[in-house]
């Protein structure tokens, strides 16, 4: 017979709620003793207690448990394959810290209950339910909305963090409809987290409009016809299938089946040995010894972490022993790898391709590790050489895995949420898995740890990182694959000699990992890994693999062009000089420059030749002719040979698209650099620089659109110097660069001409990179004194900008790095170098914060831009600089610009208030040069 009745008090726990809210709450923390991410954790028995002791009076529960949601697929998910698909992935700090919040909540001795394939809610709701039914009283401590649908009838809701009661006055306030009806809006109204798709256009308020006026939802899609607006009535007619589904992934489900009921979820008194037990395992000094003094016992010592760590010693102190490494042959060998990475919960992992261009490189071979100094390799696609030389064969070599086995059996484990893949440069890797269908996740990156950590300091490749850190020199490729034209492919390189070199990879990535991930905490700098390094991976690779279509014709023709212009430039610089001669040649630029014409500034090289570079010639250019016009022809030269020509032969065969690659840590600032071909320094300032993107083409049935933030580092300047002139002149939104104009030319703004305003921009941006006035000089082909004087009273205008550098130079002479407004350290090594490298250094650490705070707000972006135009026909293509460019279809295009630009707007939020509001212009078009 049932225990529980009348008089009964049952609090339902929403689990995923606390844990959620304790991980955000809190900054990252680790367990000293291993590097475990512990915060979340934290987080949650301090709110557990907090529970207990708020629980303890008259009112107190006599039935209490905490209920978590169990895996991510639910039957809603049969019903709807793309619900909740806009979620984004667990944190992956977040992701070992799951299961320690259940033992917690066993700890405290309260009841912990989940079930597969139904939500937390479901058991709620159930649970809720019985208690009514059975005469019982339920408070379900949660602000869920989706469970206000159970208030009601001795059911009321607690906001815990708030200490609120919703009651049913509550609901109403929250949904302008009772509990009963709170699903038939929900179901109008959609929900953009859950990707509840709704009807389209109808909100919360216009949803218990409808629902009021018409009593439920059903009776208001029968009587649809009567609605006076069109645009709902047709709504609410064509979307009639979408909105009952609605309902049906909305409705909580009151039956779940359960092996419990509430009867067996009676208040226990927590026992002291097991729960201070599991605190002081966790290290919980602080709320161990609080609860150790309430429970009126001794609390348990916790020892300090030895230093180094247990891992760091491991990584350290084991020796590299190639003979060890395994070379996997069969399946039965293989699954022992696999069954090993199950167990630990963890795998490194590296391919061996024939090529850098992940986009045509042929998978050879891959290589895991699971502990220091345990590796194997798995050759694939060997080539016998033995056969090539004898019959000129493409033959594969014996006693390899066939390549669809082996990844048939890997894809499980490299797709398991539960297993992490931990790799070195793992953007390739993901990038060389995914042309074979496998989508490689979680991961985690050492080179992205180390440049977490370091960046400024060194190099991030992996010989770099394993001679300086686990002071061990790694096998060499050059004398495997040689040199030249008598250089091979990965693939001809005899399996032996392959399984040594790696597994010998894999396995200096893992030391470096068990090495690394405890120093993240340490350094302070989980957050920015977390937030702007790790989750940019993905989101490079699919950027990538889908590329921008380019028209090779349209390449053709712009080549053509250039070289009829730079014959047009020789014919000038040949007048100008008087005589023909090789524009092309230095040395012979050099003797017409400095010996015939007699121009000062030359200087002899080592070889006897006058220096021609892009520095003398633009002294030069400050006041003669020749050099400009010499100037303007390489510009063009570079333009063709970089641009319209190469560019032909980076278009991809297959895709007919121009695939580049982001290199994440390709500067010390947090800008991503791009490579083969890099589309970032396409040159934007002269008209023929501007056409090369002309080239840049959407599919048929799309365009290209492009959102850039409008003058982003003037306004991080403003905010972080505190310049109330720039602040005020943004908020009341004038053109910054004409403003200055006007100041420092005495220029009425309405007189303002562009080559006026294109100085001013020249001595805005150049003055906030520390420009001197020689460098200004170079960049507006003006004497150099006139452009000192810019300088000098740049800095009068705005005098806060001198404070900022000498403040930020200062810091980082102190501290040795900088740092910008997301916690990203940027290193100076050489901050307080002697001689000519010091004033390089010194602009180096007053540009960082800027560019580098701006950088960060990119990368925020483009982490959240996924999900949020997740169900568009709109793909992310390019980043460059303060751009992204989209391909969207016509119909889409407005809709995609609305949501792009809220996110690249409000990303600094919430970690960062800038006082200066952040602004996105945008464009559209046939072609980049249209949209931008």
């Amino acid at each position: 017979m049932s225990k529980f009745g009348k008089g009964c008090h049952l609090h339902l726990i929403d689990g995923s709620a606390f844990i959620f809210r304790a991980y955000h709450a809190l900054p990252p923390l680790t367990r000293k003793s291993d590097g475990l991410p512990i915060g979340a954790v934290s987080g949650f028995c301090n709110m557990l207690q907090k529970y207990v002791e708020g629980n303890a009076g008259p009112d107190a529960p006599t039935h209490v448990a905490v209920i978590f949601d169990k895996g991510s697929h639910t039957f809603r998910n049969d019903l709807y394959d793309l619900y909740k698909a806009n979620r984004e992935a667990m944190p992956e700090d977040l992701r070992p810290q799951i299961p320690l919040t259940r033992e917690a909540t066993k700890a405290f001795n309260i009841a912990c209950k989940e079930l597969e394939g139904y939500e937390a809610d479901d058991i709620i709701a159930t649970l809720a339910v019985q208690a009514r039914e059975a005469g019982g009283r339920v408070t379900i401590v949660s602000s869920d909305k989706d469970l206000m649908q159970l208030v009601g009838d001795g059911v009321e809701m607690l906001d815990a963090m708030k200490n609120k009661r919703i009651d049913r006055d509550g609901v109403i306030e929250k949904f302008g409809v009772g509990p009963e009806r709170v699903v038939d809006v929900q179901a109008l109204a959609g929900d953009s987290v859950d990707n509840v798709p709704g009807a389209p256009g109808i909100g919360i308020k216009t949803a218990a409009l409808l629902i009021n006026e018409y009593g439920d939802l059903e009776t208001l899609l029968d009587r649809a016809e009567e609605i006076k607006q069109p645009k709902r009535r047709q709504t609410l007619i064509d979307k009639r299938d979408q909105i009952e589904l609605s309902k049906k992934l909305v409705q909580l489900d009151e039956n779940t089946p359960l092996d419990f009921t509430p009867d067996d979820l009676e208040v226990r008194e927590p026992d002291a040995e097991t729960l201070l037990s599991f605190l002081a395992d966790m290290e919980f000094r602080t709320l161990t010894k609080r609860i150790a003094d309430k429970l009126g016992v001794e609390a348990p010592a916790i020892a300090d972490a030895p230093a180094p760590a247990a891992k760091e010693v491991e990584a350290e102190t084991i020796p590299f022993d190639s003979a060890k490494y395994e070379c996997v042959r069969d399946v039965a060998a293989l699954q022992k790898w696999i069954d090993q990475a199950h167990e630990r919960g963890w795998v490194a992992v590296d391919t061996e391709t024939t090529g850098l261009n992940e986009m045509i490189a042929d998978l050879v071979g891959i290589s895991l590790c699971v502990e220091a100094g345990e590796a194997c390799y798995i050759p694939l696609t060997h080539r016998d050489g033995a056969a090539d030389d004898l019959f000129g064969s493409d033959a594969l070599a014996e006693g390899q895995m066939p390549l669809d086995e082996a990844l048939t059996l890997l894809k499980p484990v490299l797709e398991d949420p539960s297993i992490l893949k931990i790799g070195q440069n793992m953007k390739y890797d993901a990038k060389i898995f995914r042309r074979h269908g496998i989508n490689v996740t979680p991961i985690d990156d050492t080179m992205l740890m180390s440049y977490a950590m370091h960046g400024g300091e060194h190099g991030h490749g992996m010989d770099t990182l394993s001679e300086r850190y686990l002071s061990h020199t790694p096998i060499p490729i050059k004398p495997l694959l040689g040199s030249g034209k008598s250089a091979i492919t990965f693939d001809k390189v005899p399996i032996d000699e392959a399984t040594a070199y790696a597994a010998e990879d894999a396995d200096i990535t893992l030391r470096l990992w068990k090495l690394f991930k405890p120093q993240l905490h340490r350094a302070q700098v989980t957050t920015v890994y977390e937030t702007l390094e790790r989750p940019l991976v993905p989101v490079l690779t699919e950027m990538e693999m889908h590329g921008i279509k380019v028209d090779r014709d349209v390449l053709s023709r712009m080549s053509n062009a250039f070289a009829q212009k730079m014959a047009g430039l020789e014919a000038e610089i040949h007048e100008l000089a008087g005589e023909t001669f090789n524009v092309g040649s230095p040395a012979q630029l050099g003797e017409i420059l400095f010996e015939k014409m007699g121009l000062e500034g030359g200087k002899k090289g080592k070889t006897g030749k006058y220096s021609t570079g892009a520095d003398v010639l633009e002294d030069l250019a400050t006041e003669h002719e020749l050099p400009r016009r010499v100037l303007d022809w390489r510009q063009l030269s570079k333009l063709k040979s970089t641009y319209t020509d190469a560019l032909q032969t980076h278009i991809n065969p297959d895709t007919g698209r121009v695939h580049t690659s982001y290199a994440i840590t390709g500067a010390n600032t947090g800008r991503l650099a791009s490579t083969d071909p890099n589309l970032q320094n396409i040159p934007v300032r002269t008209e023929e620089g501007r056409r090369i993107r002309e080239a840049f083409v959407a599919e048929a049935g799309n365009v290209l659109v492009s959102l850039d933030y409008s003058q982003i580092e003037l306004r991080i300047l403003a905010h972080i110097a505190d310049i109330p002139t720039l602040k005020q002149a943004f908020a009341d939104g004038l053109d910054i660069h004409a403003m200055t104009a006007s100041e420092m030319f005495d220029v009425p703004l309405d007189e303002m001409t562009p080559d006026i305003r294109r100085q001013a921009k020249a001595i805005n941006f150049g003055v906030i990179y520390g420009i001197s006035g020689f460098g200004l000089a170079r960049n507006l082909r003006i004497p150099r004194a006139e452009a000192q004087g810019f300088i000098d009273r740049y800095f009068e205008r705005f005098p806060g900008i001198r404070q900022y550098m000498d403040d930020t130079v200062a810091f980082a002479k102190e501290h040795g790095y900088v740092q910008t407004l997301f916690g990203r350290k940027i290193h100076t090594p050489e901050i307080n170098a002697k001689g000519p490298h010091a004033g390089f250094s010194r602009r180096a650490a007053i540009n960082a914060p800027i560019q580098g705070t701006a950088a960060d707000v990119i990368r925020r972006a483009m982490v959240r831009m996924p999900g949020a135009i997740n169900g568009l026909p709109a793909k992310m293509l390019l980043q460059v600089h303060d751009e992204l460019l989209f391909e969207v279809a016509e119909d889409s295009v407005d809709h995609t610009i609305e949501i792009a630009r809220d996110v690249m707007e409000n990303a600094p939020d919430p970690a960062v208030k800038l006082d200066v509001k952040l602004t996105v212009d945008a464009g559209k078009g046939a072609n980049w040069a249209e949209a931008h």
